[in-house]
This record gives structure tokens, sequence and C-alpha cells, in this order.
């Protein structure tokens, strides 16, 4: 076995098993791997130095091809369903000597990161890859390690991740040839059969997921995070679409980070760098993100301009899921250390395409969890194949496909959490006013930050509410640099019997979605539900 680069101190691909490899790549450099990544012909570079790779067959996560091994460990604590499909120990055991036995003539490369920046609850993640730009994706992705750090080095947790290796579905219990297998046991991740980067990262979230809030009790979340000035910090939860990413990026505040968060006595970062979508990406629209996609970012599943080596970031030819991955001091505001205080205000930001919410409402307690479980958005016509009028979503806790646990246990530590530090959550309608789609219009984005702005800054905190008949929430009659009738929903539509219908139906929707959790939610929670039976 050959091994290069800066070995960590009680490593070795023996204590996986692993007893023989061509050659192993222990931690090297981004420059070396993006070397390798060309030499193996596994991506191009663009003309600001990033490099492009495609994904293959799966251009985003296949979540109904994800499973969790249901033994002693996971039976009577894992959330199981549709989120978290079981897999036997036997299965898992006869897929990974397989796995083992593929890598006997390959090359690999291994990398040791840790996951969260906060030193008492971080996790020790090795990841052996057999593709170049894969690694380089975890150095992007995860928090690197110093070179003194790796020297004693010791992984709690390690992936392995062979994209050209397929299971045996008639012998290996999974449904099709890829799989995402997560073994709380045994503290390993095997990916196969996809060359996806994004399940490496999102199958750490779904572990520290469990772990944390099972075994440290500190709140896990699926969420941006900045923190102003003053040291005022503020988390924003949405789902693909409401401006999460958009909204967290603020010139005038230091970035925490733009997607995996824990809150125990701090606020901290899971990650060491961003995933970004980039369909449609300009520098105008986003800076931040634009500036960052260079030499050591990888740009996923675009395609050039023709003739040029320039990234036609308007092509969704391979996918509308065009990514780039960039380590977080790309960003020029981003925090040296990504750890800040606990929240002063969270966000729950949401696109209602229906045009029923207020763009910017206040919540209670019991309505922060309700909303939380509930984690809605809509789709709108042309973001998906088949949805030509919008559609609801719902995502529990803005991000169901990662949760080990049940929602409610989520929800709960996040109450728990508001009352103890007296933290605001509003509820931000990023969609539509003046009607649903394809009547009112988006709202504007200047609209949006300023009502950020006035929350974060306390300036709606001696202005008058009113309560939303339906939904329940407080609704601000005044806000700096909006126009008072924006900030109530019903005022801007024509019809106002049209309004109260549309509010009912949403409602309904919310009743509907959360029938599923409600033997398992407490009673403050149960009351944050709008009421379905009221005009607006």
């Amino acid at each position: 076995m050959k091994e290069f680069g800066l070995k960590s101190a009680k490593s070795g691909l023996d204590t996986l098993g692993i007893q023989q490899v061509a050659a192993a790549y222990w931690n090297l450099p981004p420059a070396a791997l993006v070397e390798e990544a060309l030499r193996n012909e596994e991506g191009t570079l663009t003309d600001v130095g990033a490099l492009m790779a495609d994904t293959g067959k799966f251009t985003g996560r296949s979540p109904k091809d994800k499973f969790c091994v249901k033994d002693e460990t996971t039976q009577d604590t894992v959330w199981w369903g549709d989120i978290n499909i079981p897999l036997s120990p036997e299965h898992y055991a006869g897929i990974e000597a397989k796995m083992i036995a593929y890598l006997a003539d390959k090359k690999v490369y291994v990398r040791d990161l840790y996951a969260g920046a906060h030193p008492e609850y971080r996790l020790n993640v090795r990841v052996v890859n057999t593709l170049a730009w894969h690694n380089l994706f975890c150095d992007n992705m995860f928090i690197r390690p110093s070179q003194e750090e790796l020297a004693n080095f010791v992984p709690n947790f390690t992936i392995i991740n062979i994209p050209e290796f397929e299971a045996d579905p008639a012998h290996d219990g999974t449904r099709q040839g890829n799989f995402t297998i997560v073994n709380f046991t045994k503290r390993r991740i095997l990916i196969g059969g996809t060359g996806y980067a994004g399940e490496m990262k999102k199958g750490i979230f779904s572990v520290l997921n469990y772990l944390l809030p099972h075994e440290h009790k500190v709140l896990s979340m699926h969420c941006s995070a900045n923190v102003g000035e003053k040291g005022d910090t503020a988390v924003f939860f949405g789902l693909s679409g409401t401006g999460k990413t958009t909204l967290s990026a603020d010139p005038k505040r230091g970035l925490v980070g733009d997607d995996e968060h824990g809150w125990a006595d701090k606020v901290f970062n899971f990650e060491g760098g961003c995933y970004a979508k980039v369909i449609d990406l300009t520098r105008e629209k986003e800076p931040q993100i634009w500036d960052a996609i260079r030499f050591g970012a990888i740009v996923e599943n675009t395609r050039f301009q023709e003739g040029t080596r320039t990234v036609d970031y308007s092509n969704g030819s391979v996918t509308e899921n065009t990514r780039t991955a960039y380590p977080i001091h790309h960003i020029d505001n981003a925090l040296p250390v990504s750890v800040a205080d606990v929240p002063k205000n969270i966000f729950f930001l949401t696109a209602d395409a229906f045009g029923v919410l207020p763009p910017i409402s206040k919540l209670s307690p019991g309505q922060a969890m309700y909303h939380f479980i509930s984690g809605y958005t809509a789709k709108v016509a042309g973001t998906e194949m088949g949805v030509t009028e919008p559609q609801t979503t719902f995502s529990a806790c803005f991000g169901a496909a990662f949760l080990p646990l049940h929602p409610t246990k989520y929800a709960e530590m996040l109450g728990e959490k508001m009352r103890q530090h007296n933290v605001n959550v509003w509820l931000i309608n990023t969609g539509w006013t003046g009607g649903p789609y394809g009547v009112g219009s988006r709202m504007k984005l200047s609209y949006t930050r300023a009502m950020i702005t006035a929350a974060l800054e306390g300036q709606l905190d001696g202005v008058e509410y009113k309560k939303h008949n339906v939904f329940g929430v407080l609704v601000p009659q005044a806000c700096p640099n909006v126009p008072d009738e924006v900030l109530n929903p019903r005022s801007t539509w024509q019809d106002k019997d049209a309004y109260d219908a549309q509010a009912q139906n949403l409602a309904q929707q919310f009743v509907k979605n959360f029938s599923k959790y409600a033997d398992f939610a407490n009673e403050e929670i149960l009351a944050g539900a709008p009421n379905a039976s009221v005009n607006a």
C-alpha cells in the first residue's frame, strides 16, 4: 500500500478494515487535489480558476436511497419511516465488505476534518474518496484542522464514498444501485452509486442531528446565521428558494454560516464552507457568492459559454440544481471562527405563493414550535415538472430529510431556548402579495430586507400589532421603509373574499399536514395552530 501526504497519528486505513489499495493520498492541499482531479479527468478549470465537475446520473440527493442501520443503538431512538429507512446490520456488513474489496486496486484520497466549530461538540470526521474532487469538496465544506491538530487526530466518524461501486438490490437490501447508509454503532457512512457530493455533507448533518440533541442536549439546526456589529446574532430558517442564503449574506453583518448550525451555550457553524445554488447567478444579485468562485472552489453540473471557459450560469441543461462549493473564508465578512452568541432574533422564511401570510409577523413560543415543525413554503409553476399552480410544501424543522429524531424533539428544544433567552421569532413571507402567484407580485427584496433590519434593530418593539384572524400571528402595523398597506396581506388583494377563501384553504393545509405529528405534540405546540374555521 503506497501512502502519500500528511498522515494523522493513530491513523491508517487498516483501522477501517481496508488492508490494500493501490495508493492512499492523505490530507493533500487543495492545489494538489485540483491537479489530481485534472490528471484523472474528473473536471475542468474555469476561467476564474474554479474546478468544474459533473456528478453523473444523480444531480441531487436521493432521499429514498438513504438508510440507517437498525440495531440496539437506534431501534428505540430513531424516527423510523420514509425519512429514516431501516437497513439490517447484516446487509450493512455485506455492503461494507464488498466496498472494501472493491478498493483493493484503487487509488484513494483520505482527509481528516472537523464538523462543528465549537470545540466541545465537534465531530472528528475521516473521509475516504476515490475521486479527488470529492476530497476537495470535503476540504471546502468541513472545518480544516491545523497541522498540529492533524498530528493527533483520531476520527470518531468515517465516510467511505465510492461513486463507481453499486449495490445489488436483490442481495444488499437497497432499493437500487445507489445508496447512503449511516451506521451509528460502527460510526460510519457508506456512499455508493452516486457522484453527488452533497450526500457527504448531508450525511454528516444527519449524524449531528442525532448525536447533538440525543447525547449532548444541543439543538441542531438547518439554518443560516449572521452577527451584527454589536454582537447580536440572527438565525434564518427556510427551505430552498425562500432566501436563506441571500438574506443572511448581509455585508453589514458577519457571516457565521449559511446552512447548518448548533445551539449550545453559543451558536456554532457545523461547516467550514458554503454549498450554494448558482442557477442564474449574477454578480449583481449575489456578489459575495460570485466573488467566492475562484481557485479552490468547485462548480457542479454547470456548462461553459460556447467557445470559452466562462461559466454560463443561466444554463440548466444538466440540472436546475447547479451548485458551487467553496471554503467560508472566500466570503469577505465571514467570521474567523464560526461561533457567535445565542440569537436575539430568529427568522422563519417562507415563499408563500398563495399570497396569504403577512410579510412579517411575530410568533409566540407555541406558534414558533408549530411553524418550526410545519416548515412551510410553496412551489410555484415551473420549478418542477408537472407543477402548474402553487403547491404547499412542508418539511419538518425546515429539513425533514435530515432528522433522525422525531420533529417534536427539536421543536421542544427550540421552545425551551426561546423562553430561556427571551428570543424573538419572526415569520417572514418572501413570496407573493396582492394575490397568489400569477395574480399578485413577488415581495420586493428591498422591503424584506427593511423588515428584517427593523426587527434586528428593535424598531418594531414599540409599534402597534394586530392579530391575524386565521393564523393568530401578530402583525406590525408600521415598519420603516415599508408602505403600511404592504404589511397586511388582505388589504393588498382587490378581492377580499378571495383572500379569505385562500387563507382558509392554506390554514386547512397546515392542519392536515400537522396531523401526523399531533399525537406527539404538547398542548402549547397544538395551540399554535391556525384557526381553520374563521374568516381572515
